[in-house]
């Protein structure tokens, strides 16, 4: 049996009636989607309808959310992309590279609807279908921004042949990998620390080629895998196979490839088995800037790589995972190592912070947290597991970026829908009336949601103001 049978066995999915997206952390600019005058959000709030526009505003539904470096992409529910942050690369895609502190539709991508979305550090991709019901592919990969010839999407099929179906692209720091719906991956962009997991390093922009060559062990030749999932850090590249083994290549200076050894230096020039998780089925997995994580099927969470800032979820400096080369303080991990033995649904790593999602709806992050982008708490690093809160709906999607993050939650029920409709309408004058209702109908997040406005934690200078 292999991964996707095995999550065929999963719950069935309940489509939304009602999505909202939440945005806190780092706002220089404007990656929050607020015009705040604070450098910050601490506080995950809720970004309005009317932030979109038209169609936005009628659109009450999202598909997708993704962060960047300084910058964040949504798909709506009727196939359009909108963007907003930093564009000194030209990565919000409207042909300029002026930063915008609104989200604004992408208008060179309305004759395509979009699917996916992926942010790199300085540019953007996505995944989009033409609303021309021709013989077009259905999924065809568009890119834009640093390294990819243009401040307006543009169609790109590399090393794939024309019509191939896209199934997703993730992309890193200066290079990108996407995967086709046959499970052949094709990676492009800088290739100094062997990221493109072609068997060399090299220096400047690489075209597009496809990877052949997986390493099931060291004493075996590689071979062709078919792939299922993959994921970019910085300068780093991961793939979950067919069934559910993990692979990694690219910089592991900082033990983020979760290997015990390395073939070339710091570096693992062709992607390499994880042998540390050679029992265990993955499922998902997610790089950040200088770590890895990733779920098995059994929702067990694992994490390696570079921990100076907290962004493993294992605590402060501790004998039995830490390493002090030269006597200098540093921590790292370069054997995955278990953070939660069950219940994680999602996973997303920024830069240098951590966001899961568990089977009980409840968020929570780690890791580096000087603007609130890890953890609810004021501490500059979240060294375990901590919550976030005020997010009302059921968690679809989590996107940690460079200094900031994102919540696509979704209303599935009527209960739900009445959550999202008091979230919006709740205020310091009406507080106790809507917190009563949230305790008597089991609605957590809004309680929580009522206390903390009550007690006033959601003024003063956690960027409280309306847009």
């Amino acid at each position: 049996m292999n991964i996707d049978e095995l999550l065929r066995e999963s719950k069935p999915l309940k489509l939304p009636v009602k999505s909202a997206i939440y945005a806190w952390g780092y706002n220089q600019r404007g990656q929050t989607g607020r015009k705040c005058k604070e450098s910050h959000l601490r506080i995950p709030k809720h970004l309005p309808p009317e932030l979109f526009g038209s169609p936005g505003a009628g659109n009450s539904r999202w598909l997708d959310i993704a962060c960047g470096r300084e910058h964040t992409a949504a798909v709506a529910s009727d196939g359009s992309l909108f963007t907003w942050g930093a564009n000194d690369f030209g990565q919000l895609g409207d042909g300029s590279e002026e930063a915008r502190k609104h989200p604004q539709k992408v208008k060179a991508l309305e004759t395509e609807f979009v699917k996916s979305v992926s942010c790199g550090a300085h540019c953007t991709a996505a995944i989009a279908e033409s609303r021309d019901n021709g013989t077009i592919s259905t999924s065809r990969l568009w890119m834009w921004g640093q390294n990819q010839g243009s401040n307006y999407p543009r169609l790109y099929w590399g090393a794939f042949k024309p019509n191939t179906i896209i199934r997703q692209v993730s992309c890193g720091a200066v290079h990108a990998v996407a995967l086709s719906d046959d499970g052949l991956v094709q990676a492009w962009g800088y290739n100094e620390y062997g990221q493109l997991g072609r068997g060399f390093t090299c220096e400047g922009l690489q075209k597009a080629r496809i990877l052949n060559g997986f390493a099931r062990f060291l004493d075996e030749a590689s071979e062709l895998v078919k792939i299922i999932q993959v994921s970019c850090g910085e300068y780093h590249t991961a793939a979950i196979s067919e069934y559910g083994e993990l692979y990694t290549w690219g910089l592991g200076n900082m033990g983020q490839l979760g290997h015990v050894s390395l073939q070339c230096g710091d570096k693992e020039l062709l992607p390499r088995r994880v042998a540390a998780l050679n029992d265990i089925i993955i499922r998902d997995v997610a790089c950040g800037g200088v770590h890895t994580c990733a779920i098995s099927v059994k929702g067990a969470l694992y994490a390696w790589g570079g921990g100076q800032a907290a962004q493993l979820g294992l605590g402060p400096q501790n004998s039995l995972f830490s390493c002090i080369p030269n006597e200098c303080y540093s921590l790292f991990r370069n054997i995955p190592v278990l953070v939660l033995s069950e219940g994680v649904e999602l996973v997303s790593c920024g830069h240098s912070h951590t966001l899961i999602c568990t089977r009980d709806g409840k968020i929570r992050g780690w890791g580096y947290n000087s603007y609130g982008q890890a953890a609810n708490g004021k501490s500059l690093y979240a060294w375990y597991p901590s919550p976030v809160d005020w997010c009302v709906g059921e968690v679809r999607k989590l996107a940690a970026g460079g200094g900031h993050s994102a919540v696509q939650t979704d209303a599935c029920s009527l209960k739900e829908l009445c959550e999202f409709s008091l979230a919006d309408s709740v205020t310091p004058s009406n507080v106790s009336v809507i917190s009563d209702v949230a305790y008597r109908t089991g609605s957590d997040a809004l309680a929580r949601l009522c206390e903390k406005l009550s007690t006033g934690m959601l003024s003063g200078g956690d960027c409280n103001c309306r847009d």
